[in-house]
């Protein structure tokens, strides 16, 4: 995926930076615990490998248990053809991924550069609202040999800031995720993270499988709390990670990783998790694939 294959080059995880924290918004408050309102499956719409029309692929992923599709965003198919498709399959798009926050990250030194991810997301914000969704997921920088990690938290946090207004003008969360960006790399530096933001429309996109490399999920969902607005989810391997190579913990399906999912989804239940939906992030493939996958994740949800 292109978030992974940016982030190759990156140097090994440094150690974390000390960033002093600020008040909290009203959004920040603990999340009621035993909320378990229904869970809705996702999948991203490059997983759909078989050659079909945008409605077919819409349809085929419906019949197969799917609730919606995640687009990339600035989208490349024409709203009014996405929303054709949604009218005649009943799929529904909850969110899309902003494609311009690799290549142009909101930590980039240069404020050119930074203000091109920001006009991008903000059509990303524009274009998830005209779909129907309510939120974008954003990587919120990027720490590498020439961008140090203060520089890169405390520029992040200007840029995310900068968001905000359109983020009120469309009503839409942005959603910040963890991923392998050298950044963000604890539970309770992505929660001072968003308290620093200090805004209702800004919260996590919460990837489950990301944090295995460093961490355990369940902790990350419980610290995280109602700033959680959705949730992806995969699988990884430490063994293999340990054994094969750093990316080959990826290599493992639904159900065969280092999840703990009655852990995890007893954890999601307990923060009374309101997003809704648990959209894959995983290897894509033709109907058969997508239907095992399909039934992986009705299993897991059986835990919730």
């Amino acid at each position: 995926m292109e978030r992974r294959t940016f982030i190759q080059s990156a140097a090994v995880l440094s150690g974390l930076a000390v960033v002093p924290a600020a008040g909290c918004f009203s959004q920040s408050a603990p999340g009621k615990a035993g909320g378990k309102g229904k869970l809705k499956k996702g999948l991203g719409f490059g997983m759909i490998t078989e050659e079909l029309s945008l409605i077919d692929k819409c349809k085929l992923v419906k019949d197969l248990g799917f609730d919606g599709i995640e687009f990339n965003s600035p989208v490349d198919i024409p709203v009014k053809e996405l929303l054709e498709a949604k009218s005649k399959t009943g799929i529904e798009i909850p969110s899309v991924v902003n494609k311009d926050h690799w290549s142009k990250p909101l930590s980039d030194p240069d404020p050119d550069v930074r203000q091109q991810c920001i006009q991008s997301v903000a059509q990303s914000l524009q274009d998830v609202k005209e779909l129907g969704g309510d939120t974008v997921l954003v990587v919120p920088g990027v720490v590498n040999d020439k961008v140090p990690y203060e520089q890169a938290y405390n520029t992040s946090l200007v840029s995310v800031r900068e968001l905000i207004p359109y983020a009120e003008k469309t009503g839409m969360y942005i959603g910040l995720e963890n991923v392998w960006n050298n950044f963000i790399l604890t539970p309770v530096e992505a929660k001072r993270f968003i308290d620093d933001i200090n805004h209702p429309l800004v919260g996590w996109y919460f990837d489950i499988g990301n944090v295995l490399r460093y961490g355990w999920p369940e902790h990350w969902i419980k610290t995280l709390n109602s700033r959680i607005k959705k949730l992806h989810m995969k699988e990884f391997s430490r063994d293999l990670m340990n054994n094969e190579g750093l990316w080959a913990g990826f290599k493992v399906e639904l159900l065969e990783g280092d999840n703990n999912w009655p852990v995890v989804m007893e954890a999601i239940r307990e923060i009374g998790y309101k997003g809704e939906w648990i959209t894959a992030e995983v290897n894509g493939g033709d109907r058969n694939h997508l239907k095992k996958l399909s039934q992986q994740m009705d299993q897991i949800f059986s835990y919730y």
